[in-house]
């Protein structure tokens, strides 16, 4: 590991820096991908036919709100050195809205969309900022290899995570409880995880940024808005930054389709149960723990651009068969390419960022990042939500239309040049730094 990090990071440090990614994925595991989204669908809303647009609308509404804030945050963090104060805000947002998703039952869409939005929304603030920190632990020619040990440890967290609900369900199934009686209690499960596997975080990361210079006359939020201005202007001279923030968000609007709906289309497309959903998802965790651990060598040796177009074409050979498939042996395959797919496109994505980003905006262009993968993640599911509703509810046809955005993903990917990006960000450093 040590070859890999920064003169000043200790493996210590880098594995606390990890230990986010492996306390937060039990949220999206749990909440979003495996449990919470099939509960909400067929209890909260009683399987209505517009019940699957309702649970992508709610996540709209919350990646709505983190595109307005998530590149203000950046701008803040940058400007006070604040990311680790940031960061346990939003840690505690999403692990108090999580436990109170306990309170969700038959008929509670007023209660259960308002906790669906804070938590997610919290969440995904949080990963913004924890990503931020990465550029700053590994040296420049590992950020694949470092961002890869994070995805593939959150994997593991999130296997923890659907592992501990999985052995409750198991239980309470036995002792004759409903979905209504044991799924609140997985929030629970979930939230006490969160809390309690990012303590080495806050216990051992250093916030090594430095305050930068403030903008005079001005407040904290018109500060904010101010350097916000200046990233967005800033952002267009670095032409294969913006090209690659569009192409996330095409192929990252077919992931969070994928992410978002998993358990929905397993149950309603291939009629799995709620425990045989869970262990569907729980393999499929391992499979994308092995993909982002494997890749982060593998996109160090061939380059990142290379890495993620493996990966999309991955997931369209799997959209394909998730569509065809009408037995369990092949949507299985199907899950588990997936799962390969999805570690290696997380961790290249986000190394690929820190590569093309100068070091003294990093948090601002991270939150850029932030931005592209919430609109990614308003456009996939909301396709499919609406697809499946137009279609009275005929999940196949949404995932093929769903795995349209992988093609786009990949045909503008081509425009990429790594490179080129890289050189640019480096010599904006050097601009910056040259009296």
């Amino acid at each position: 590991m040590r070859p890999a990090l920064a003169d000043s990071v200790t493996p210590r440090e880098a594995w606390a820096w990890a230990m986010y990614d492996f306390a937060n994925s039990g949220y999206t595991t749990v909440v979003i991908t495996a449990v919470f989204n099939a509960y909400f669908v067929g209890v909260v809303a009683g399987n209505a036919p517009w019940a699957t647009f309702a649970w992508t609308a709610a996540l709209a509404v919350s990646y709505a709100a983190i595109m307005l804030t998530a590149p203000l945050f950046g701008a803040y963090a940058d400007a006070w050195a604040a990311k680790k104060k940031l960061l346990a805000l939003t840690t505690i947002g999403c692990v108090a809205f999580t436990a109170l998703l306990a309170f969700s039952g038959p008929g509670s869409l007023w209660l259960t969309i308002p906790l669906i939005v804070l938590s997610n929304y919290f969440y995904g603030s949080g990963e913004n900022l924890i990503a931020a920190f990465l550029p700053e632990l590994a040296r420049g020619d590992a950020l694949g290899k470092v961002s890869g040990w994070g995805w593939s440890l959150g994997y593991i967290g999130g296997l923890v995570s659907l592992g501990a609900c999985l052995a409750y369900v198991t239980w309470a199934q036995a002792q004759g409880q409903h979905a209504t009686d044991f799924v609140p209690v997985t929030m629970l499960i979930t939230a006490a995880l969160f809390a309690l596997s990012c303590l080495p975080t806050f216990l051992f990361l250093k916030e090594r940024a430095v305050p930068q210079p403030h903008l005079q006359g001005k407040n904290l939020l018109q500060e904010s808005f101010a350097r916000l201005k200046q990233t967005l202007a800033h952002a267009r001279d670095f032409r294969d930054l913006r090209r690659f923030l569009i192409c996330t968000v095409f192929y990252q609007a077919g992931i969070q389709a994928v992410i978002t709906l998993a358990a929905i289309y397993a149950q309603q497309a291939m009629h799995f149960t709620t425990q045989q959903t869970i262990m569907l998802i729980f393999v499929v965790n391992i499979t994308a723990a092995i993909g982002a651990f494997a890749f982060g060598f593998l996109q160090d040796r061939i380059g990142h651009i290379r890495a993620i177009a493996l990966t999309l074409i991955g997931w369209i050979v799997m959209i394909v068969l998730a569509w065809a498939a009408e037995g369990a042996d092949m949507f299985w395959v199907a899950a588990n390419l997936a799962g390969l797919c999805m570690g290696a496109s997380q961790s290249a994505g986000r190394a690929l960022i820190g590569s093309l980003s100068p070091a003294t905006r990093r948090a601002e262009f991270y939150g850029l990042w932030g931005l592209a993968v919430k609109l990614s993640a308003i456009l996939g599911p909301l396709t499919y939500g609406i697809a499946s509703w137009i279609t009275q509810g005929d999940h196949r046809t949404a995932i093929l239309i769903t795995g349209s955005y992988f093609v786009a993903g990949l045909f503008i990917l081509r425009g990429v040049d790594a490179e080129r990006g890289r050189a640019s960000a480096v010599q904006s450093d050097i601009e910056r730094t040259t009296p």
